[in-house]
């Protein structure tokens, strides 16, 4: 959907965080001609697995989750997107076809980068293609350790360390509660679990003073416990 809402690179709140930082004037102007600004409204799908990609998003505000269908037909959540993220780069790359769905969580909006505009800088500039490279390894590292925590960990060790990195992710809001609308099925949808499991554990969690429950909203009280559950280290 298209955005009445006039985003500039060289004004943009976002861009010092974005992996288009390294871009110098010139290069922002290029993208100015080029890019389109386009508006999600909460469950839109901005990028569908299986499907070609002509460009990448750069989310300027909002937030984003990326699913997986999975040999069973359940889609898994396999990270999120924030502000001045860039979405959909991968698959972009590697000429393949996309390899997971882009949803929006929240209303959001995201600029629409064209396939050239981006394969042009990478050809040019050194820097926006090393922190492009930066950023695919620790994607890669990130989805190593989802095989390896789904093989290895047990659902209360995932469900700790899920929490951090939602925590981590999108920081907390006013009242010190998780920073998204997310829903137990989607906490479950991460850790590879039943709904009911999360909601059991959740309320183990809450028991034993680990987090505190407000509404649909979940605030972690105790965050050096959990990674110690979650055998999460830095």
């Amino acid at each position: 959907m298209k955005s009445d809402i006039p985003l500039s690179c060289n004004s943009c709140v976002t861009f010092k965080i974005s992996q288009l930082r390294s871009l110098h004037n010139g290069e922002l102007d290029y993208v100015e001609r080029e890019k389109g600004c386009a508006f999600f409204k909460k469950g839109q799908t901005l990028l569908v697995e299986g499907s070609r990609n002509n460009g990448v998003y750069c989310i300027h505000k909002g937030k984003v989750k990326i699913t997986r269908m999975g040999s069973e037909g359940r889609e898994q959540i396999i990270r999120f997107g924030k502000e001045g993220d860039l979405i959909g780069y991968r698959s972009l790359l590697s000429g393949e076809p996309v390899s997971a769905s882009v949803y929006a969580m929240d209303e959001t909006h995201a600029c629409f980068i064209p396939k050239h505009v981006l394969f042009h800088f990478i050809q040019s500039n050194p820097a926006f293609t090393l922190d492009l490279m930066k950023l695919a390894c620790k994607d890669l590292g990130d989805a190593g350790k989802i095989i390896t925590n789904l093989a290895q960990k047990s659902v209360r060790e995932r469900l700790a360390e899920v929490l951090l990195i939602i925590d981590n992710s999108f920081g907390t809001d006013e009242d010190g509660c998780l920073n998204v609308s997310i829903t137990r099925e989607e906490i479950a949808n991460m850790v590879g679990t039943a709904t009911e499991t999360v909601i059991r554990l959740l309320s183990e969690f809450k028991d034993e003073n680990l987090i505190e429950n407000k509404g649909r909203k979940i605030k972690l009280l105790n965050k050096r416990e959990l990674a110690h559950i979650g055998n999460v280290y830095d």
